[in-house]
């Protein structure tokens, strides 16, 4: 079977390279398919660098009611003391993923579980969703 052979001989290829290149910080067990190089370490961080203040605009000319998870649930919630048969004729229930959708994941953009150690349940969206639920859940029983 060659694929076994060529295996070895593509790792003795770079590592003869990276000898001859000077690059010293390899670990071995590590592919070096894996491994970055500066240029594209630098890309990828404009990329994301971009992305973030994007993701910061997206909302700026939206009025504060209406890009805060918090205040859309207590208009719901206001919604649904006040008018009971139209907000269950609406299928609010359904609705409220997809009108949220958009918010969240705004939030999430930024967010790496690898290097943030904050838990989901621990993000103010989350919270939010859960006390309108817990409240959905007491006004139905």
């Amino acid at each position: 079977d060659n694929s076994s052979e060529f295996i070895p001989k593509c790792r003795a290829c770079r590592r003869q390279a990276r000898e001859h290149s000077g690059e010293g910080d390899h670990h071995e067990g590590l592919s070096s398919d894996e491994e970055l190089t500066p240029t594209e370490v630098d890309e990828f961080q404009k990329s994301k660098d971009n992305v973030l203040e994007d993701s910061r605009k997206i909302f700026e000319d939206v009025h504060a009611d209406f890009c805060d998870i918090r205040k859309i649930l207590l208009k719901f919630q206001e919604w649904k003391e006040k008018f009971p048969d139209s907000y269950c004729d609406a299928y609010i229930s359904f609705c409220l993923p997809k009108l949220l959708n958009p918010l969240i994941r705004v939030q999430l953009i930024s967010w790496n579980p690898l290097e943030n150690f904050t838990e989901l349940e621990e993000m103010p969206w989350f919270r939010a969703i859960e006390e309108f639920s817990e409240a959905e859940n007491v006004s139905e029983s």
